[in-house]
């Protein structure tokens, strides 16, 4: 067994065969971390010392990455006494990950190929999380898919999820055609940490893919609840898609004034809106990025190129935060 210490002093000990990340989650450090198989990159950590061994593929790192000598944490132990430069992040110290029975509340149809779930949980469950955070929703047999929790903290508890149609999906043949509500079901969570930050920065941007704007609508709520968070800066909201029906919902936020740009890559002729890829339309409009942070959530490809585009434009890479929907069927 070995000490891993990060760089605000904490430390945990690594466990050989088991994943620094669990290990520290496991002793009430929260590392960051999204889709824990190595493929979102949200979990990369550079080593300051010592010697580490990936027991699966770090898909998401770059081979320079690698050369500089950074890793990820969900697919890394370490082999002797390591040091970290990552933090914890405390807000998310007291979140505990629970399974927990629910029953769909509600079905409502968002788009042609997108549903919203409601969920109920069992009275009195205090299921606590963060507005940004997922949960895995378990089905028939132990199917299991991860959806963000598109809501803040309702008074009754209730938890909304925007579910897209995935072609011959296993789940997505029950959502959208056999669930009804009532229906038992199983979740695990709340997971993630993609999460408001605290940051004396002037401006919060939003960039999200397809049902990435989930978590975004959930800290948006957050932020109506709690003014302090938003006195003061400049919110944009990019969410991208294909078409116009894919722009199934619009912010109601007038008390945080939001800058909504939506943008069409395959737009129709009727369309008089920003088309293209959203992280291109963010540089498009000059937006200072050395005094912005920037919370993206969709597509792998999107969260990967407005990362490299954003950080060479002048976006410090430990302002940029991302949930990465890894793909399944």
């Amino acid at each position: 067994m070995a000490l891993v210490k990060i760089c605000n002093g904490k430390s945990f000990d690594s466990v050989v065969g088991e994943s620094m990340l669990d290990n520290a989650r496991t002793q009430g450090i929260t590392l960051e971390y999204s889709c824990r198989t190595g493929r979102c990159g949200v979990c990369k950590a550079k080593v300051v010392s010592g010697d580490t061994e990936a027991f699966k593929g770090e898909l998401s790192l770059s081979e320079e990455e690698r050369d500089a000598g950074y890793i990820l944490t969900c697919c890394r132990y370490a082999q002797s006494d390591v040091e970290l430069d990552v933090e914890d992040i405390s807000a998310l110290a007291d979140i505990s990950i629970r399974t927990l029975p629910c029953r769909i509340d509600g079905i409502e149809k968002l788009a042609h190929n997108v549903v919203e779930i409601t969920l109920r949980l069992p009275p009195k469950s205090k299921f606590t999380y963060v507005p940004g955070q997922y949960l895995d929703v378990i089905g028939a047999g132990g199917v299991r898919r991860s959806y963000s929790i598109a809501n803040a903290h309702r008074a009754d508890e209730k938890l909304e999820l925007h579910i897209r149609e995935v072609d011959q999906g296993v789940m997505s043949q029950y959502w959208f055609s056999d669930a009804k509500e009532n229906d038992l079901l199983r979740l695990e969570g709340p997971l993630g940490t993609f999460s408001l930050r605290e940051k004396e920065l002037k401006n919060i941007v939003f960039l999200a893919t397809g049902t990435g704007i989930a978590p975004v609508k959930a800290m948006l709520e957050q932020m109506l609840s709690t003014p302090a968070a938003a006195a003061g800066k400049n919110i944009y909201i990019y969410w991208g898609g294909r078409t116009q029906s894919d722009i199934y919902w619009k912010p109601d936020f007038h008390a945080l004034d939001p800058v909504f740009i939506p943008v069409l890559s395959r737009p129709d002729s009727s369309w008089t809106g920003r088309t293209g890829y959203i992280q291109t339309a963010l540089l498009e409009d000059s937006v200072d990025l050395a005094q912005s942070v920037v919370y993206a959530c969709g597509s792998e490809d999107m969260i990967f190129s407005a990362h490299e585009v954003l950080v060479a434009a002048g976006l410090s890479a430990k302002n940029f935060y991302s949930d990465a929907f890894v793909r399944s069927n």
